[in-house]
């Protein structure tokens, strides 16, 4: 009897509205034609708006109104069934919202009823915990940079104060840790390849193998074997075992294809799936294979240019282009010619066992020269200066005829005594073509070099009586 009594009191309809009006949620009643018919305290607060002036509107006026977007009534009675969405009501925060459809007898949609609940702080929860989660994995992505830039051999040859190189550097950093196709670009011996291999070593596959490719060393009629492999009886000569390519022997890890303006045309389709798909078949294969590896390639050409003359398929190009790294020639960064000099000094008289020293006049005559040969010739000259210097103190007399006529070229300009000012200009002018000819060895080169067209430097050497060597005419 207790609980029949319990249950008639609670069937009041003042007691109901007692017991929604109690509620932290909202609850919006509206008719099947969208028309507020109640609502309890806790929506009339986050309306912000009087009951009573409320009550009779449409709920689509109530939102061209901005009090709440989207109306989930109007979603409900669009739909014809339950919806549930995200709302914002009165730019007071974001709220889940629920419609509900309260049939009549004849089933037939009678009232909506909306219920609301607040999610603001668990939505700002949630985007701090995705921005926290974000923030750590970038940490935790940096702290492995650091740790296999530790990690990293000393004899590093990319070693700069110049702001190119510094900015190289940070590109390098970027271009490591995400796992993407990179194009690098530069002239002869400026370490493309040890700038692959930099990104290799701090990338997340420095445990695996770093496999360098020059396409241009290897004959047309191997490379493709060489890279893909090929299966026992592929082709006459080939091995019974058959073989395994580079492809395959660099999986997980790095592929780099050096010289990749020499890859011949017809396998640069097969490149091209290999980059797209990350599968190859074997010479002699029926079925193709994966590779998970990562591609870099580099060239000293211009292949935008090889794409205009059809010799390199565009496809390839643009998908190569994804990263591209530019290293700019070591006569653009002269701020980084004296640390490499001195890193280099000290490598190679840890080699040689010596104890070598510049002194500033060979400093000057080394900042002085172009380097066209950029990091590569560097290196090569200070290691035979190390082995070649009669005495530990590196004087010019221990540098290379092209390098010392740069000083000597000097000397002569400031020594030209009573001469007028058109004998000193071509007394200048003979030194500097003998010089460029000396280094750049033939006619064409040492045009380009100095600014001028072949045919106006060989009226040049007939005005001057230049006398050519055989190798140097063209």
């Amino acid at each position: 009897m207790e609980k029949d009594a319990e249950i008639l009191a609670l069937s009041s309809v003042d007691r109901f509205i007692d017991i929604l009006n109690s509620l932290a949620d909202g609850i919006f009643i509206s008719d099947a034609q969208g028309t507020t018919l109640w609502l309890n305290k806790a929506s009339e607060n986050l309306c912000g708006i009087p009951k009573a002036e409320l009550i009779g509107q449409n709920v689509t006026d109530l939102e061209e109104m901005g009090i709440f977007s989207p109306s989930v009534t109007r979603l409900v009675l669009e739909s014809g069934k339950p919806t549930t969405t995200i709302q914002l009501v009165n730019s007071k925060g974001k709220f889940l919202v629920t419609g509900h459809i309260i049939p009549d007898e004849d089933g037939k949609p009678e009232l909506i009823v909306a219920h609301s609940r607040d999610i603001t702080e668990a939505a700002r929860a949630s985007s701090q915990l995705e921005e926290t989660v974000a923030l750590l994995k970038r940490y935790s992505e940096e702290l492995q940079l650091m740790k296999r830039e530790a990690n990293q051999s000393s004899s590093q040859t990319l070693i700069g104060n110049s702001r190119s190189y510094l900015a190289l550097m940070e590109l390098i950093k970027k271009v490591a840790l995400v796992d993407t196709t990179v194009l690098i670009t530069g002239e002869t011996g400026v370490g493309k390849s040890h700038l692959a291999e930099q990104i290799h070593q701090l990338s997340e596959r420095s445990a695996g193998p770093f496999v360098h490719v020059n396409c241009s060393a290897i004959p047309e009629t191997l490379i493709e074997s060489e890279l893909f492999g090929y299966h026992k009886g592929a082709f006459t000569g080939a091995n019974h075992s058959g073989k395994i390519g580079l492809v395959k022997m660099a999986d997980k890890g790095t592929l780099f294809l050096d010289e990749i303006s020499e890859l011949p045309y017809h396998l640069q389709s097969k490149l091209l799936l290999l980059l797209q798909n990350k599968t190859f078949m074997p010479i002699g294969g029926t079925k193709t294979y994966t590779a998970d590896i990562r591609i870099i390639a580099a060239t000293n050409t211009n292949l935008q240019e090889l794409v205009r003359q059809g010799k390199f398929r565009h496809d390839l190009y643009y998908r190569l282009n994804i990263l591209p790294i530019n290293v700019p020639p070591l006569r653009e960064r002269k701020d980084d010619i004296f640390p490499l000099l001195h890193h280099n000094l000290q490598k190679f008289n840890a080699k040689h066992h010596q104890k070598r020293r510049f002194t500033s006049d060979v400093l000057d005559v080394l900042h002085q020269y172009d380097w066209p040969g950029n990091v590569r010739e560097l290196e090569n000259l200070v290691e035979r200066i190390v082995i070649t210097s009669k005495f530990d103190e590196i004087s010019a007399t221990d540098l290379p005829e092209e390098l010392r006529s740069i000083r000597e070229l000097e000397d002569g300009i400031l020594t030209l005594g009573s001469l007028s000012l058109t004998e000193r200009m071509e007394k200048i002018e003979v030194e500097f073509i003998m010089q460029a000819l000396r280094i750049h060895k033939t006619t064409r080169k040492t045009a380009a070099a100095l600014g001028i067209t072949q045919s106006l430097l060989m009226r040049r050497i007939k005005k001057y009586d230049i006398q050519l060597e055989d190798e140097t005419a063209e």
